[in-house]
């Protein structure tokens, strides 16, 4: 009779990325397999609080500092930030063997209501339909939201999908697409405990 052996400990699912050029200088820390600890400065108070929901959410440990010419504005800032977490998360994921690949998730916020689906494919994409009834939140130009998730589609190697489907406070747009993007990110990060670490693709690679 064979005594069952336990199964081997994963590796940490880590990842520190820095990104320095004439406009900003950002360092990301992470750590997939977190509690949802965060520590943040982006300079923008509006864009913080809306990491911290990635981190709190998605149970990511979180460390992203930023400096950026915000003298002009933030787009830079926001933009970068989306690529240099794209690509530290991108590193902490690795082969993506027995990731569950697919994520979604919708959060509402009083009147508001959005949908966010995700997938690991290989393949950069967005699709993101949010028809924010303010151009600034805070210090935070809405239009940024769509740079700050194309930067994590195009560097993370994500399909994702995003709709506000209602809401006519921006704040609350913005925070149900955060916060749902953060929920269909911890979905799809999960590791399947039934797929015997396989890559999830017939293809055999992504």
């Amino acid at each position: 009779m064979t005594t069952p052996t336990a199964a081997p400990a994963l590796a940490p699912r880590t990842a520190q990325i820095s990104r320095n050029t004439a406009e900003t200088q950002i360092t990301v820390k992470l750590n997939l397999d977190g509690t949802g600890q965060a520590s943040l400065s982006t300079g923008i108070g509006f864009f913080d609080h809306m990491l911290d929901q990635i981190a709190r959410h998605g149970l990511i440990d979180l460390d992203i500092q930023a400096k950026g010419d915000l003298h002009i504005d933030g787009h830079h800032t926001v933009e970068d930030v989306g690529i240099t977490f794209g690509q530290a998360v991108a590193q902490a994921v690795g082969d993506k063997k027995g990731l569950r690949r697919y994520g979604h998730a919708y959060v509402p916020l009083d009147e508001a209501l959005s949908r966010v689906v995700i997938d690991f494919s290989g393949r950069p994409g967005l699709e993101m339909h949010v028809p924010f009834k303010s151009g600034m939140i805070g210090s935070f130009d809405s239009q940024l939201a769509y740079e700050f998730f194309q930067g994590f589609a195009n560097h993370a190697f994500v399909t994702l999908h995003i709709d506000n489907l209602r809401g006519d406070n921006a704040h609350h747009q913005a925070e149900t697409v955060f916060k749902a993007f953060a929920r269909a990110l911890r979905m799809a990060l999960e590791i399947d405990p039934r797929s015997a670490g396989m890559i999830p693709s017939t293809k055999g690679s992504l």
